[in-house]
């Protein structure tokens, strides 16, 4: 069975992948730094009867990163590495004359530097596979500039060039930057408490990127919206 890396798993878009992939047979390993939460998704998860290893910890940890790798390697190899752990720099969502320096420097090393170790670390095991990819959550504010935003968007601006750049540098691989639009998660709330309007829940973006290790198209940035098909109409 193919192996995939998930960061960010016990909830949210994370648990949504895990999910989705278990139910296609993906034997995965999960983190995020709650072992509780992290506990009881893999369990649920792994009702798919795949195998699933929940390794709790701090991706911005070298030794964290390590162990999801080793876990990984246990279970066969590395198939897929999922960048989806994020840090918002402030929460609630600050303008920039507010920002934190510290809050700044912590969303960039979840995002964009703990993002790049956990791949260099499972890169020899991504290169061994037939189908090595990597895919790292992206966001509409690394294009756009929303107000409040601006810590945020720039580290996934900054994740989405890594990207870019290891797709060219790997062409063995697929390295997808894939902005999975507007969800329903703790995150979201976490930087806007006073919105109220509803959302979609991350499993509707799932079929997103399972059409994207279905179709393996070139590395590069993709949006979920791009890739879902349009409902027909009368249905």
């Amino acid at each position: 069975m193919p192996v995939a890396i998930i960061t960010g798993a016990s909830k949210g878009l994370g648990r949504a992948l895990a999910e989705g992939l278990a139910a296609r047979g993906w034997d995965l390993v999960l983190d995020a730094r709650g072992a509780g939460p992290l506990k009881e998704a893999a369990e649920t998860v792994a009702g798919h009867g795949t195998r699933v290893t929940a390794v709790p910890g701090d991706v911005t940890d070298a030794g964290h990163r390590a162990a999801l790798v080793a876990a990984a390697r246990r279970l066969g190899g590395v198939d897929l590495v999922v960048s989806n752990a994020s840090a918002l720099g402030a929460e609630p969502l600050v303008r920039l004359a507010e920002l934190p320096v510290e809050g700044l420097r912590r969303a960039l090393e979840v995002n964009v530097v703990a993002a790049l170790g956990l791949v260099r670390e499972a890169l020899p095991l991504l290169r061994e596979s037939a189908a090595g990819a990597v895919v790292a959550v992206s966001s509409d504010a690394a294009v756009e500039a929303y107000g409040t935003w601006g810590g945020y968007g720039a580290s996934k601006a900054a994740l989405d060039q890594l990207a870019a750049v290891l797709g060219r540098e790997e062409p063995g691989l697929r390295v997808w930057a894939v902005d999975p639009g507007d969800m329903a998660t703790d995150l979201y709330a976490a930087a806007v408490p006073d919105d109220g309007d509803a959302r979609p829940e991350p499993a509707r973006v799932v079929p997103a990127f399972l059409r994207l290790l279905d179709e393996r198209p070139v590395s590069g940035r993709y949006t979920a919206t791009a890739l879902t098909p349009a409902p027909v109409e009368g249905r």
